[in-house]
């Protein structure tokens, strides 16, 4: 595991009974009120289709369809920088299975990075209570690999030894900016 500083230390807190996505959306929001960086979860385009409406006032969505593949979780703005990042979480002990991302993001990621943005994956791993900033320069070969013979997952010790644990802290419950300060400002 990177360290960049000895303040980095991650605190842990067994269970906090938050998802990823609930921590990740709690920090944007305490990015935003300090004015700090503007992030957002970008919403899944879907088609509605059909609406029953029991009432006047309330309309439930009965059918509905995804439009298109979407691309990465979250986006915006930091220090000037766009920013783009995908998170997940597993319960997977050993290793991060490749098949949680889709090729659409990966070709999104990569077109992300060749234009100058900050783009990275945030994987969590559940049974640790881990939670770790991953570069998509880091992660890229092990995508391609897989198309070679190689493996279809990523080993929880590699992710440790190429990634960067991010600090849990109670506003900023998954502060992914003080990783980004240290490698890119």
């Amino acid at each position: 595991m990177h360290q960049l500083s000895a303040t980095n230390r991650s605190m842990r807190f067994s269970n906090r009974g938050m998802t990823l996505e609930k921590d990740i959306n709690a920090t944007n929001t305490f990015y935003r009120d300090r004015n700090k960086a503007v992030i957002h979860k970008k919403p899944t385009p879907v088609q509605i289709v059909n609406v029953h409406y029991p009432k006047r006032s309330a309309a439930v969505i009965t059918e509905g369809y995804f439009k298109q593949p979407s691309t990465t979780d979250y986006n915006g703005l930091y220090r000037g920088r766009h920013i783009d990042f995908e998170a997940k979480e597993t319960k997977n002990k050993t290793r991060f299975p490749l098949a949680n991302i889709h090729e659409h993001q990966i070709k999104h990621m990569k077109s992300i990075t060749d234009h100058g943005g900050i783009c990275f994956l945030i994987i969590r791993f559940s049974a640790h209570d881990e939670t770790y900033y991953l570069p998509t320069e880091s992660f890229f070969p092990f995508w391609d690999k897989q198309f070679n013979g190689g493996k279809k997952s990523i080993r929880y010790e590699t992710v440790k030894d190429k990634g960067y644990l991010i600090p849990f802290h109670f506003q900023a419950r998954v502060d992914y900016l003080s990783i980004i300060d240290q490698l890119y400002f």
